[in-house]
């Protein structure tokens, strides 16, 4: 058999909680093989360094799957092995049968200085294993949001030394890409540990788009980023569902602050696009809200090619000529579809 069936080999690191209070380091073994006629399973095995204690995990392969897919490539997924911080460890990979030469192997260090955590989606809360090590001192944890600095998201939680449990939960209100776990010796001018759960989480990502907010009695929309954004903002208009939101002239701002638009008349066809260096998303604020329209509103509409200044009345304006108006700012042109 050629060493070319085992591929890659892959430990890294995790952290189990089964309850807030009991979190263990885990070490995750995966790899990536090519499938062979002779190839029956895998052998994962640790090596501990420090104990020479050896553990070893067997995956085994369906006859089914290598005479019908012989040269196809396969992950495999490991169970988990019980590791502790700092620990140095001799990681090998071996097909069953065994056959001379065909192994993989590696070292991995379960690194002392680093934090583990899990995300409890179900209480909002991470969950955070401070790490343990001979003469460590106490250490701080918090949430916080990452703008221009890191700006408290919880008060700080002090874990001492002597604890016998060095695992804390941290809630939380709202997942957002910049909120952010950090962590820090307890000594001065120690440097700071961060890391951000939900960075490239999609749910934490759509979310930043939710914060739409419509003032009745002032008639504004407006929209405030809760973290950092770098991209526009525009009103567009959807004439059905399905169908493409067009962009309104003369709408567009930057959403890296405060965006509002005033004397906005509340259609259900009227939405905000945003456009980032992600991607963009779609706002309709009023397609399931009913707002109260003012009686001093006025709208732009067409009538017989012009444009004219006529009151809300929903009963003396079409539905589909309506376009939002801007203060300060020229009438919004209709959308051409």
């Amino acid at each position: 058999m050629s060493m070319s069936v085992l591929e890659t080999l892959t430990p890294s690191t995790a952290m189990q909680c089964i309850t807030p209070n009991g979190c263990s380091l885990l070490l995750r073994v995966c790899a990536s093989i090519t499938l062979h006629e002779r190839l029956r399973g895998l052998e994962a095995c640790t090596t501990s360094l420090d104990t020479q204690e050896t553990q070893c995990q067997s995956v085994w392969v369906a006859r089914a799957s290598h005479q019908q897919q012989v040269g196809q490539q396969l992950q495999v997924h490991f169970g988990c092995f019980e590791v502790s911080v700092a620990q140095h460890l001799y990681v090998t990979l071996r097909t069953i049968p065994h056959f001379c030469g065909v192994q993989l192997d590696q070292w991995h260090l379960v690194e002392a200085g680093r934090l583990s955590y899990w995300v409890d989606r179900r209480r909002k809360a991470v969950l955070v294993q401070v790490p343990r090590a001979s003469g460590s001192p106490a250490y701080f944890v918090r949430l916080c949001l990452k703008l221009f600095t890191c700006k408290d998201a919880g008060a700080p939680v002090l874990v001492n030394a002597s604890s016998v449990s060095r695992a804390v939960s941290l809630p939380y209100s709202q997942e957002l890409p910049c909120l952010c776990l950090e962590g820090w010796p307890a000594t001065p001018d120690a440097v700071r540990t961060q890391i951000c759960p939900f960075e490239n989480d999609t749910r934490a990502l759509e979310m930043l788009w939710d914060t739409v907010h419509y003032h009745p009695r002032s008639q504004t929309l407006s929209w405030e980023p809760a973290c950092p954004v770098s991209g526009q903002v525009s009103l567009c208009w959807c004439p059905g569902p399905g169908d493409s939101c067009h962009k309104l002239q003369h709408s567009s701002q930057l959403a890296h602050h405060r965006v509002q638009y005033r004397l906005v008349d509340t259609q259900p066809q009227l939405c905000l696009k945003f456009s980032t260096s992600w991607g963009s998303w779609v706002r309709c604020p009023f397609k399931r809200r009913q707002f109260p329209t003012p009686p001093t509103s006025r709208c732009t509409c067409v009538t017989g090619g012009g444009h004219s200044s006529q009151p809300a009345n929903p009963h003396s304006r079409p539905a589909h000529f309506l376009q939002p108006q801007l203060t300060s700012k020229l009438p919004l042109p209709l959308p051409s579809w």
